[in-house]
């Protein structure tokens, strides 16, 4: 296996998804406390790249099952997403029903949910994936798939453990139903600007 390629992989999967580790410190933060929702966050994370990934690679074969134009409108779900967080704090802030209790009802973030804010926030990767793998051939385009895989994994580690050290844990302990809407907004917001949906 050539290290080059293993390198190439692993510099263009962490220039492409820095971002994704505090989104996922968010999520690790929400699910704190409640059986089952490390796992839950990681089968989300894996769907998500799963999915840009295939689309990914299948665009280098030629198929396009997500058109170019499609791109910025992945940013309407981490805004609807977000939009439901933010309403859901603002009810449970208005109730007086507290954060413990609502993340018992709940039980932290949900497969799905996370899968479609990795993919909608991945969206543009997409763009940055294509040219790399149609021209690495089918042997580098299964050596940069595995790294990506492999890197997934580092990835939700990364996130765990930004949401367990005690500073960080605190603050979104205190501050994270409030964070999580906002940076969800706020990603949504930015794919559909800088994608120029709607005319923005």
């Amino acid at each position: 296996m050539d290290l080059g390629i293993i390198g190439q992989a692993a510099g263009l999967f962490a220039v492409t998804n820095i971002d994704d580790i505090l989104v996922l410190a968010l999520f690790f933060a929400q699910g704190a406390g409640h059986p089952g929702s490390t796992r839950r966050i990681v089968l989300g994370q894996y769907l998500g790249f799963a999915a840009i990934l295939a689309v990914a690679v299948a665009a280098a074969f030629g198929a396009t099952f997500l058109p170019e134009a499609a791109i910025p409108y992945l940013g309407l779900l981490p805004l609807a997403l977000g939009l439901k967080a933010a309403r859901q704090a603002w009810k449970d802030h208005r109730d007086g029903s507290g954060d413990e209790e609502e993340q018992a009802r709940e039980g932290g973030p949900v497969p799905l949910e996370v899968a479609a804010v990795t993919f909608a926030n991945g969206g543009d990767n997409i763009g940055v994936y294509v040219p790399v793998l149609a021209t690495a051939g089918n042997g580098g385009m299964s050596v940069y798939a595995v790294v990506f895989l492999v890197l997934v994994a580092v990835w939700c580690l990364a996130g765990e453990f930004f949401a367990t050290r005690p500073v960080i844990a605190k603050a979104l302990a205190r501050w994270g139903h409030v964070l999580l809407p906002l940076v969800l907004i706020a990603i949504g917001l930015l794919i559909l600007i800088e994608g120029g949906a709607f005319g923005l």
